[in-house]
């Protein structure tokens, strides 16, 4: 695959991933669930959204298996997969880094993503509205798996979203 061809792909999957990933609720020790109005059920516990979303999500860790799973699940969808056809495994693994420190940062993590940014990725690409929602429905397929908390699912989706413009179309 053309490096411009890793970049799209990479770009794709950073911009899914970014429009909802997460993992189980915890924060410090106060692991466990929380309530619809972000209380938790452990005394002395902050609300969820006094915690960073980084953290909701499992950190590093959480972040990793969930997009392990969201690229998995791209490669092996047909209505998207075509994209990542002709990726090698290095570009695999580069393609999950750089999408696991793409949602770290926007989380407020302790990471950078240093790729380039969406609309430079995708121009040209003409990505569509159905690979759009397909890799989307990927996502949440991966969150799913990895029983990622619907506040968490929402949160991170309205603070990604504003991606989709300079990905749809370009």
């Amino acid at each position: 695959m053309s490096t411009r061809g890793v970049a799209v792909a990479l770009a794709v999957a950073v911009a899914v991933v970014a429009l909802a990933l997460a993992a189980p609720a915890s924060a410090q020790n106060c692991a466990g669930s929380y309530d619809a109005q972000g209380g938790s059920n452990f005394g002395g516990c902050p609300p969820a959204s006094a915690v960073p979303l980084y953290k909701r999500l499992g950190g590093r860790e959480g972040i990793k298996l969930v997009v392990d799973d969201f690229v998995a699940f791209l490669v092996a969808d047909p209505r998207v997969n075509t994209r990542f056809k002709d990726m090698k495994g290095p570009e695999v693994e580069k393609l999950k880094t750089n999408a696991a420190d793409q949602v770290c940062e926007a989380t407020g993590g302790p990471c950078s993503y240093l790729g380039r940014d969406m609309k430079t990725a995708h121009r040209g690409l003409k990505i569509t509205e159905a690979e759009w929602t397909a890799t989307v429905e990927n996502l949440v397929k991966a969150l799913d798996k990895n029983r990622v908390g619907a506040a968490e699912k929402n949160e991170l989706l309205g603070a990604l979203a504003p991606m989709k413009p300079d990905i749809v179309g370009q």
